[in-house]
């Protein structure tokens, strides 16, 4: 027999997914004949599979010592690069500056080298991270950040944060501003724009309406435009709600795409300004404006971590953004 204290970063999760990750030599048809016959028990009682664990809990499991037999762990995020830009890190988070180009997850295309696990190789060869350890957490991102973006992003070394920073973004408690670059200038240069916004799932590309439709959801952009010269415009966004593409397709919609963007702009606008395939666009500078209890993070509150270096930004004032 063996027994398990659930941790917190083991808790608020199902109790048969909990036992999958601890025995992962147990077949599934025994698993749920052992919790039918209670040889696998929480806290001392038979248990259905969809109950959320708590800290503090026992799990105690009858079963044959064989299927406790260790596997053999290969750890992909091992491959993953090493360079990090990092800007802010205590015991329970990263503010990552996270360079055009790298994957904040993996996806089909790219697995190993992403964003995320890069933090997780990091963490693990500082002594923070041990996968054997965790029955089920691995150091997570609270946000993401498209590839061909830039900008900061959060990351959670434990549960608990993670589960208070989702929260917090969600209820806006934590804000998010952009930088970018528009063609042309807004009739308006500070304004909240509204709308509507479209996904088209084959194309990877959204539709921006001025009235309901449906399937449609709602969108608020806020911006104010910083200075304006050769036909462009340094802008930053206040971004109020977070749907796919918004900003780059909020902007394209009156008129004004991004510097850089083929997808919602034009190749042949874009050539007048030096032919620019990168996407002037950058999440540079996250504010911790709590309102609500924020638990282990409460010492985050008032707190702005902002990028350095934005490529864009200094090319716009110097005007090697043309050449």
């Amino acid at each position: 027999m063996k027994t398990f204290t659930i941790g917190t970063n083991d808790a608020d999760q199902r109790f048969d997914k909990f036992i999958t990750k601890t025995v992962p030599r147990l077949p599934q048809s025994l698993l749920y004949k052992y919790l039918r016959t209670k040889r696998i028990k929480l806290n001392g009682k038979k248990a259905e599979i969809s109950t959320r664990l708590k800290a503090g809990d026992i799990v105690e499991m009858y079963i044959n010592d064989e299927f406790f037999a260790p596997v053999e762990e290969r750890y992909s995020f091992l491959s993953a690069g090493k360079q990090l830009d990092i800007l802010y890190e205590d015991e329970n988070i990263l503010l990552l500056d996270k360079k055009v180009g790298l994957l904040s997850h993996p996806d089909e295309g790219e697995y190993n080298d992403t964003l995320i696990t890069r933090v997780q190789r990091y963490l693990y060869e500082k002594g923070e991270y041990d996968p054997k350890a965790e029955h089920s957490f691995a150091p997570a991102l609270a946000n993401r950040i498209d590839r061909n973006t830039g900008g900061i992003v959060i990351a959670a070394k434990n549960a608990e944060s993670l589960r208070i920073l989702n929260e917090k973004i969600r209820d806006r408690e934590i804000r998010k501003f952009y930088l970018c670059i528009l063609i042309g200038t807004p009739k308006k240069k500070e304004d909240t724009m509204t709308g509507y916004i479209v996904k088209d799932e084959k194309k990877n590309k959204v539709t921006v309406f001025s009235s309901p439709q449906p399937n449609g959801r709602s969108i608020r952009t806020k911006y104010k435009v910083l200075d304006s010269k050769y036909g462009l415009s340094l802008t930053e966004v206040d971004l109020l709600t977070g749907r796919t593409h918004q900003i780059r397709a909020h902007f394209a919609s009156i008129g004004c795409p991004l510097l850089g963007d083929g997808k919602y702009g034009t190749n042949e606008q874009n050539k007048k300004f030096g032919g620019y395939k990168k996407q002037c666009l950058y999440s540079y500078k996250t504010v911790f404006s709590f309102t609500t209890d924020a638990g282990i993070l409460n010492y985050l509150n008032g707190k702005t971590v902002t990028a350095p270096d934005v490529w864009f930004r200094t090319a716009f004032y110097d005007g090697t953004l043309l050449k």
